[in-house]
């Protein structure tokens, strides 16, 4: 039965990764101003341990202005998914963004370092706190509320944005890169069947350690970047959604993460599904599984986060 699951998951897995982005990843400077969208380095020159100078060795942020006069003032970072082997940049990405830029939030898609690519974590997570960092140090160029950043994660990126929440750096006021000068803390967090449980020995189900073959030190990785062990009262309020008969990720872990919250008084909403396969995004054609935006518009509205920022840092 175990192999059953473990021969099943990766099936999932090539399902979801064919559903995944194949064109050439992000490039800095590839602008369209007329459709709002402009690409931009989260480093001026090459990363930190960059391996290369190519698109896959250069993270970026793809940014998407709100609809013309409906900017409110919030932000969100996307963290696509797909394994840590490729991104899922429209279905995760693309797709997500437009969602939120017709509630008037400013959207940023992470383009991170991959695993497939021989960047294991922290680099991917490197990457998420330097586009949160971003985000917050250009918050006036960006019209946006600096305390009003959401950090939303699908699948592998769900759990890239729990580490990035939950293993946040404060900034270091001394520095001379400005953007290093504030924290990478989201303020908001949402989570999309999130591979919360992604480093684990147990092959009964998917793991990080056997897809990039570090079983070797798999428990210390557990230790290490497991988000549900980091969670603290200084966790941002979060928002969970996962269907109970995924065969790729366990419900169990986005219950783990949920019950973590709880017990650090965080507060915390999650939905789960009876019925529906991994990697849905917003909902595809599914009658159900497409309501959930709905229930995610709701408590974005309860956070205040539709509302115009009385500041006004919303308007260009």
């Amino acid at each position: 039965m175990r192999r059953f699951f473990a021969v099943l998951a990766v099936g999932l897995l090539a399902c979801s990764a064919a559903r995944a982005q194949k064109e050439p990843c992000a490039t800095a400077g590839t602008n369209n101003a007329f459709l709002g969208i402009q690409t931009v380095r989260l480093w001026p020159g090459d990363a930190p341990g960059a391996k290369g100078k190519g698109c896959e060795d250069t993270p970026t942020l793809t940014i998407f202005e709100p609809r013309n006069g409906s900017g409110n003032g919030s932000a969100v970072v996307v963290l696509p998914g797909g394994g840590y082997e490729r991104l899922a940049a429209v279905h995760e990405g693309r797709e997500v963004a437009d969602w939120f830029t017709e509630r008037g939030f400013r959207a940023f898609v992470l383009s991170y370092r991959l695993s497939s690519h021989g960047y294991l974590l922290p680099v991917p997570l490197e990457d998420a706190r330097r586009a949160i960092q971003t985000v917050r140090a250009r918050a006036r160029d960006y019209f946006i509320d600096p305390n009003r950043i959401v950090v939303i994660g699908f699948s592998a990126g769900g759990h890239l944005a729990a580490l990035a929440a939950t293993q946040f750096v404060p900034g270091n006021p001394d520095a001379d890169d400005a953007i290093d000068r504030v924290s990478s803390r989201p303020d908001y967090l949402v989570l999309g069947y999130p591979w919360i449980g992604a480093i684990s020995s147990d092959t009964s189900h998917l793991t990080y350690c056997k897809l990039f073959n570090v079983m070797d030190r798999c428990e210390a990785l557990r230790a290490a970047y497991s988000p549900d062990l980091f969670v603290t009262k200084d966790t941002p309020p979060t928002f969970l959604f996962h269907t109970f008969n995924d065969q790729t990720v366990p419900v169990e872990q986005s219950l783990r993460f949920y019950e973590a919250l709880v017990k650090a008084g965080v507060p915390a909403e999650m939905h789960i599904y009876a019925n529906g396969p991994h990697g849905v995004g917003l909902g595809g054609s599914d009658a159900v599984l497409d309501r959930w935006p709905n229930l995610l518009e709701g408590w974005l509205r309860a956070q205040g986060l539709l509302s115009v920022d009385k500041s006004g840092v919303g308007k260009p």
